[in-house]
């Protein structure tokens, strides 16, 4: 039976202007779970050193499900479909993805991962019991709980009520462990969900197109400035040997998605792994790592729809702890070293024994940035296609001059002490 379309609505975004929705995505939009997210800074602590960034995951899950919906045209503007009401769902399906990949994030974002609980505590039915049997001891995910909300919370009954298909479908294009036992994504005899996925999680899809403009206007810091429009008009198709679709991008928008590729990694640098944030992270987890810390984020998902910033710094101001009086007095460890380099040439082991040697405490953060990462075997890959000579496709990354030019990984490696200790810790590794 015709379901007749829910009407539009506009929500006002500073970076993409009018976002439409429509009465059935409103719905979902004004979910408990969504909500929430109002409460969770997108960038954590990077309102320190940068305060303009204290927009949120809300506003952030708005913009991917716009530009999802746009991408979704791009490369479907052919209009393959076997029916409006197919194409319509398809499109749903995706903007839904989009707007609720980031629903099971704890506050501060990334920050507060590590207090969650083991994945077996979670309720995670949409799991293929296979893919995810090796980690059901390790520590859950965002991802995890984004899953296990999707599927098992008020947020999935929501839609089912509006949608011509089920949250399992929606969950299935966030995460490659969820399975799907129907064919509801195969029409005219194409797999479509390793394109829909590639949109919300791959070397191009529409969060990273997103979040780095995003975190670039409201930080100040004008790494992520990436030429979106041009790349979602470039966006197509690809149906491979399997008669799978997948993600595919015209030649002419190549350069653009090089810039791409850099201001990803720039932001990571300049952004993302700055100093200041990165030591309350590591702060706070010390925290949730101490003996004595009683906080940890639950399974029940009832009680983690409470779980936001507000709530953790509540937390913090009720505790003894001198890790959370640290972080609540804005009183942190300072820098003391920090090395950038290839991961297999950093070692600060020498200068961390002396410091502690000293007996001074300290704490250790290091990450790896990358312009790209090599594709895993299991995953499709992306497309390069050329409209106007109508050539055989190649994937990207076998083809496209960024992977070559830019194939090292850059480490970079902290370490800190309290500000307290910070001259003491100086003499110590000037005679080190």
């Amino acid at each position: 039976m015709h379901r007749p379309a829910a009407p539009p609505f506009e929500i006002r975004c500073p970076l993409h202007g009018a976002i439409e929705v429509d009465g059935d995505e409103l719905a979902v939009i004004e979910a408990p779970f969504l909500q929430r997210l109002r409460g969770i800074r997108q960038l954590g602590f990077s309102q320190l050193p940068f305060p303009g960034a204290t927009h949120s995951r809300y506003a952030h899950s708005l913009g991917v499900m716009h530009l999802a919906g746009r991408a979704f045209d791009s490369c479907f503007r052919d209009d393959p479909f076997s029916s409006k009401e197919r194409r319509r769902a398809y499109r749903h399906v995706v903007r839904l993805a989009a707007l609720c990949h980031d629903v099971g994030h704890p506050p501060f974002s990334h920050a507060a991962e590590f207090g969650m609980p083991p994945l077996l505590r979670l309720q995670v039915g949409a799991y293929a019991p296979a893919k995810v049997a090796h980690r059901l001891h390790e520590r859950a995910t965002h991802e995890d709980y984004t899953v296990a909300i999707l599927t098992g919370s008020e947020l999935s009954q929501r839609i089912r009520r509006h949608f011509p298909f089920t949250p399992q479908h929606v969950a299935a294009l966030i995460s490659p462990e969820v399975s799907v036992s129907d064919d509801f994504f195969v029409d005219r005899g194409v797999d479509l969900r390793p394109l829909m996925s590639q949109l919300i999680s791959s070397d191009l899809d529409v969060d990273r197109l997103d979040y780095l403009r995003r975190d670039s206007w409201y930080s100040g810091a004008r790494y992520g400035e990436v030429d979106v429009p041009w790349l979602l008009s470039h966006l197509t198709r690809h149906i491979d040997d399997g008669d799978r679709a997948c993600l595919a991008l015209d030649r002419r928008a190549l350069y653009a998605f090089d810039d791409f590729m850099l201001a990803r990694f720039h932001m990571f640098v300049m952004v993302y792994f700055h100093q200041k944030s990165v030591a309350y992270e590591r702060m706070l987890q010390r925290y949730m790592e101490d003996p004595g810390c009683d906080y940890q984020l639950p399974a029940d998902l009832e009680r983690y729809l409470l779980c936001d910033d507000a709530e953790l710094v509540q937390h913090l101001r009720s505790s003894d702890s001198p890790w959370a009086q640290r972080l609540i007095g804005r009183s942190p460890f300072k820098l003391a070293v920090e090395v950038h380099g290839r991961p297999e040439e950093i070692d600060l082991t020498p200068y961390e024994t002396s410091l502690r040697d000293a007996g001074l405490e300290v704490l250790e953060a290091s990450a790896t940035g990358y312009v790209y990462r090599p594709r895993k075997a299991d995953k499709a890959p992306i497309y390069l296609v050329d409209a106007r000579t109508r050539g055989p496709a190649v994937p990207l990354d076998e083809v496209a001059e960024i992977y070559r030019r830019y194939d090292d990984a850059l480490r970079i490696a902290r370490l800190y002490v309290a500000q307290e200790e910070m001259s003491l810790a100086l003499r110590v590794l000037g005679a080190a």
